[in-house]
């Protein structure tokens, strides 16, 4: 399978490029930096050199011609609200034309948990995230592409256990990037887990069962 990642030098993002690069699949990680391309590499990617807010469609549509998937897990990371806006929300929406325009089906967003920090105060900034990403999430499920929308609770850095619990709505967690990759990674192989919601925390289910069980469903 040929991988187009927007956001493969990010937390998830490398995690998920090494996991597939070491079972066959061909990789390409767009980036923005000289730095995030060594990370890009370092994962078994080829980079490619691109930018969600001075491209246009039709220059993405171009990089992505060719790719089986999208995955998307670019984000703005707390730079500010017109940041998270341009990033999150309308680059989102650049990457899903793109990938109609060039004939890529599959999509896979890393979208956020609606439970995230609530009761803790998380402050105006955060709340504008929650929202950009929420209308991210309505647009790509109006397009005729064959999305998949991943829904992680707080993320965590530490090893991952390879055990998840995942389904259409479960209650709001912590869960292990590794672990977030991992099901990413496998969802791509399913073809019959598609046009879902899927929200994700840590759990006792190994990620292959429980990959394979949303997609019986």
């Amino acid at each position: 399978m040929k991988v187009f990642q927007i956001g493969a030098a990010g937390g998830v993002g490398r995690r998920l490029a090494e996991l597939l690069t070491a079972c066959g699949d061909e990789v390409t990680g767009m980036h923005r930096s000289p730095a995030q391309a060594d990370t890009v590499r370092a994962t078994g990617a080829a980079a490619l050199a691109g930018d969600l807010l001075a491209d246009t469609v039709d220059d993405l549509a171009a990089k992505l011609a060719g790719h089986d998937a999208v995955v998307f897990s670019a984000g703005a990371h707390g730079t500010g609200a017109e940041w998270t806006t341009l990033i999150d929300g309308k680059g989102l929406e650049k990457a899903a034309d793109a990938a109609e325009q060039a004939g890529v089906r599959r999509f896979v967003l890393v979208s956020v948990f609606p439970d995230a920090l609530r009761g803790k105060a998380p402050g105006e900034g955060f709340e504008h995230y929650v929202k950009v990403k929420k209308t991210a999430d309505v647009y790509l499920t109006r397009t005729g592409l064959d999305w998949l929308i991943v829904r992680p609770g707080t993320l965590l850095d530490t090893p991952g256990t390879g055990r998840v619990t995942a389904g259409p709505a479960v209650e709001y967690g912590d869960v292990h990037r590794d672990d977030v990759a991992a099901f990413i990674a496998a969802a791509l192989h399913e073809p019959a887990l598609h046009r879902v919601i899927v929200e994700i925390t840590s759990g006792e289910t190994p990620v292959a069962e429980a990959v394979a069980a949303l997609a019986a469903h």
